[in-house]
């Protein structure tokens, strides 16, 4: 998916769409921006529409996720049963493969765990999978295929995975270099930096 000059979406978004914003550097320039808008009066309002299409683009981007691919969670989420809108389409993003990598700890961002599930670096329940929305599902076994271990991404994986923490929902081997699904992602677990209910609202329209 291409996103344009990551500085200016996450001036428009958040810094936390992009980890490449997530920095001092961008804080001190949000900083001095917010105390030249004070001074030429502040940032209107935004209307509910806008308020809705702002937090559904903070989660194309959070998730490097097309608008075809995220209508399609969208739908899936408000026909099927099992949970709440939100619980299920929050679901549906958190459990592609690329998110999966990422949150992990293999993948410092989630563009850099897509990239590393497109090359056919990463395997579920030991066989190599290469498409980043692939969905995993409880129970499944996510980690670096054989041939791939040695080389030099994965060079200091284990020393780092023993200091990395991951959701609730999944279950971390540092040693072994892999994590099993244990359950699903909920709202009360996983952090978001938007709001899906208003995601949501902006799909129903």
């Amino acid at each position: 998916m291409k996103t344009g000059p990551k500085y200016k979406i996450c001036k428009r978004l958040g810094g936390g769409v992009f980890e490449k914003c997530q920095t001092q550097k961008f804080a001190l320039s949000e900083a001095r921006s917010g105390k030249t808008r004070g001074k030429r009066g502040g940032m209107r309002a935004l209307s509910d529409f806008g308020r809705q299409l702002l937090e559904k683009q903070k989660v194309r981007f959070t998730y490097g996720v097309s608008e075809k691919q995220l209508s399609r969670y969208i739908k899936e989420s408000t026909q099927k049963k099992g949970g709440t809108p939100v619980e299920m389409l929050l679901g549906h993003l958190e459990a592609r493969l690329d998110n999966v990598v990422y949150r992990l700890g293999l993948a410092a961002t989630r563009a850099f765990a897509r990239q590393m599930v497109s090359h056919g670096h990463i395997t579920v329940n030991g066989r190599k999978v290469t498409i980043p929305s692939y969905r995993v599902s409880a129970g499944d076994v996510i980690g670096v295929r054989e041939g791939s271990k040695g080389k030099t991404l994965f060079a200091d994986v284990g020393s780092r995975l023993k200091e990395h923490k991951t959701p609730a929902w999944i279950a971390l081997d540092a040693a072994e270099v892999r994590g099993e699904i244990k359950g699903t992602p909920g709202t009360e677990n996983t952090d978001t930096l938007f709001n899906l209910a208003a995601v949501l609202e902006y799909y129903s329209r």
